[in-house]
């Protein structure tokens, strides 16, 4: 208990794991309900003329830049994560050394 109060005992990976998993699930999610909200909103009338005007092939390319823009979004949001519990797991492999 004393280590912890101390700040010798880091509970930041179990909350950064914690949280890679939220955001992996809510941040999606939120800008999928953010993004048609907008379009409903301010770009109503765009987002009509954009369906009607593209083709089956634009709009199977615009379906796969959007799958290929989630993936890498979700692939940054975990290489960041990764970073952060790296850092901790030296921090605690230099405190085991000293």
């Amino acid at each position: 208990m004393q280590d912890f109060l101390t700040f010798k005992t880091f509970i930041t990976p179990t909350l950064l794991i914690v949280f890679y998993y939220m955001g992996a699930i809510l941040i999606p999610l939120i800008s999928y309900i953010v993004s048609k909200w907008l379009l409903s909103k301010y770009l109503k009338d765009v987002a009509k003329k954009a369906k009607t005007y593209l083709s089956s092939k634009q709009s199977i390319t615009l379906l796969l830049l959007s799958v290929f823009f989630f993936l890498g979004m979700e692939v940054i949001w975990r290489m960041m994560f990764e970073f952060f519990i790296a850092y901790f797991d030296m921090h605690d492999a230099l405190m085991r050394l000293s």
